[in-house]
């Protein structure tokens, strides 16, 4: 089926799933799950990374000619912490993708959106690629667009829950409200959520604790890739209407 490529900045990619590369077990297991899921842009905390380290390292373990990075600000308490955290990433060579995560509440790791903003509004000015993570509130999707936001990383359930999308409707929200790609990145706990987020018409799938905590992330990260595919499709078809029955006057299928 062709489909349109996701387009972030300047940039497109034909894969709409991310791959959050930091919770595996092990460096072989990552490299097994990234090549399974056929992800182009892969997301690594910087934070705790050792940017200096050279070869043995998880980013000396990420063939970054193939793969895109996104450097994540996640552990960040402010929005200059975060902003800090993006310029360290770009001075050590990981590029100008980054997602922009700021710590609101420690317990459910979810973000200070108005952190959030502040980082995104300056990293964006200064040439980064700007992922902003918010809930799900369209107001705040308005103004991350409006502050410079690339697209808006929606937390469907708290990160690394493995929930699922308990509120389809308050995504719908965001998505009849942002003017930028719409990617669910919180809460994916199997393959059904990631077909779901596409179902709804969200533009991509942000996954990491999904992937690299199942049983066999191989295979797990090999059905994610499936999921958004058959997701991003159903979407595309329609969706037949709901009703309560089949009409006896209607035409036969």
């Amino acid at each position: 089926m062709w489909d349109e490529p996701l387009l972030l900045g300047t940039r497109s990619f034909r894969s709409r799933l991310v791959l959050g590369a930091g919770r595996f077990p092990s460096t072989e297991i990552m490299g097994r799950s990234l090549e399974a899921s056929g992800v182009e842009l892969v997301s690594l905390g910087v934070r705790g990374l050792d940017l200096a380290s050279a070869e043995g390292s998880l980013l000396a373990s990420i063939d970054q000619g193939r793969f895109t990075l996104v450097a994540t600000t996640t552990g960040s308490r402010t929005a200059d912490e975060a902003v800090r955290t993006a310029y360290l990433a770009r001075e050590a060579g990981l590029g100008d993708f980054v997602r922009v995560d700021v710590v609101g509440d420690e317990r459910t790791e979810m973000p200070d959106v108005a952190a959030v903003t502040e980082a995104t509004r300056t990293l964006a000015r200064d040439g980064f690629v700007a992922l902003a993570v918010m809930g799900k509130d369209p107001v705040t999707a308005r103004r991350l667009a409006e502050a410079g936001a690339a697209a808006v990383l929606v937390l469907a359930a708290p990160p690394g829950s493995g929930l699922g999308i308990r509120n389809p409707y308050g995504i719908r929200l965001v998505l009849d409200t942002a003017t930028v790609p719409v990617i669910v990145a919180g809460g994916i706990g199997t393959a059904s959520d990631a077909a779901l987020a596409m179902e709804l018409g969200c533009h991509g799938v942000m996954v990491d604790s999904a992937i690299a905590d199942a049983r066999d992330p191989e295979v797990m990260a090999e059905a994610m890739r499936h999921a958004v595919e058959a997701g991003r499709a159903a979407f595309k078809a329609g969706r037949m209407a709901r009703r309560l029955h089949r009409s006896a006057f209607g035409s036969p299928e």
